[in-house]
């Protein structure tokens, strides 16, 4: 794949990288969750160093086995280090890391800031790197479990298009598209992508719950989509999901509320109406009161009974 060429910061502009590149020695990772590990790897299999912050060491220590050094706090993972990641819950969590990371910061440095924490916690990160003078990147990804343990993720970049990223961004995803120069427009970006995702998966649970309800095999109504113009790779993954009862979480019914608060809020801002972001995040909230809130947002199906449904495991 040819190495990107100019600043890269073209709006809506796709950038495929090589890898390989000595633009970064050294990666700072402060999250190790269910994205985190799985890019780590990718980042270590690319041949960067990789140093590995979580607020619970033993989700990190698998990391130590496939060459990444495992630290006891933020301030120790960046001291040093070329590029800093986050990929945290949300922004109260990244904003806690990054201080408590403060000391090992030095001016210069790039932080590419990963996890979705919305646009009202994407301003005060944006302030904090502009007071510890470093080049702050907002670059959320698109993708779960499965694409960023494949390290086929689409990195949603804005900001500086600083070369030390090329790496990164290329060991952890498929592309990267930039969406402005502006801190905020990438997250912007995501939370449309975000919020359609979260949406579709919660209306293939409403469906499969209906048809529960009325008395339908719920395969039928897999059976009646399957090939025709509404079908999908995401139907398809999310109603096998219901189907066969397993929930093990790609991205939880936690995460899914939590990000549906966020549309809420960034439409509040922008002045428009997202009823169904909003319905979504009560159905989420719904299934996460009724035991779910780490499964898969799936499990959100569980959302359209008052009692379990037939097949609940216990």
């Amino acid at each position: 794949m040819p190495r990107r060429e100019g600043c890269g910061t073209e709006t809506g502009r796709t950038v495929r990288i090589r890898k390989g590149s000595d633009a970064v020695n050294t990666v700072a990772l402060l999250g190790t969750g269910i994205m985190g590990s799985g890019m780590g790897r990718n980042l270590l299999r690319a041949g960067l160093g990789l140093r590995v912050w979580n607020r619970t060491r033993d989700k990190a220590e698998p990391l130590a086995a496939e060459g990444a050094v495992v630290v006891d706090t933020p301030a120790e993972a960046v001291a040093g280090a070329d590029v800093v990641l986050t990929m945290l819950t949300d922004g109260a969590a990244v904003a806690q890391a990054m201080a408590a990371a403060a000391p090992g910061l030095r001016a210069g440095q790039v932080w590419a800031q990963m996890s979705t924490v919305g646009v009202n916690a994407l301003d005060e990160l944006a302030g904090f790197a502009r007071e510890h003078g470093l080049v702050f990147v907002d670059a959320p990804v698109q993708g779960t479990r499965q694409p960023a343990e494949a390290g086929t993720l689409v990195v949603l970049a804005s900001g500086p298009a600083d070369p030390r990223l090329d790496p990164v961004f290329d060991a952890v995803g498929a592309k990267t598209l930039w969406a402005g120069a502006e801190a905020g427009a990438a997250t912007r970006l995501k939370l449309t992508t975000v919020g359609y995702a979260i949406t579709l998966t919660a209306a293939v649970g409403e469906a499969l719950a209906l048809a529960e309800g009325l008395g339908v095999d719920p395969a039928l109504f897999a059976q009646a989509l399957t090939g025709g113009p509404m079908d999908n790779p995401y139907l398809q993954a999310k109603m096998k999901a219901v189907l066969e009862r397993d929930f093990a979480p790609s991205f939880t019914v936690y995460g899914a509320e939590k990000d549906t608060g966020l549309i809420a809020e960034a439409a509040d801002r922008a002045g428009v109406a997202v009823d169904l972001a909003r319905a979504t995040g009560a159905r989420m909230q719904r299934a996460a009161a009724g035991g779910h809130a780490d499964e898969d947002m799936a499990a959100a199906y569980y959302a359209g009974f008052e009692t379990a449904p037939v097949g609940t495991a216990s």
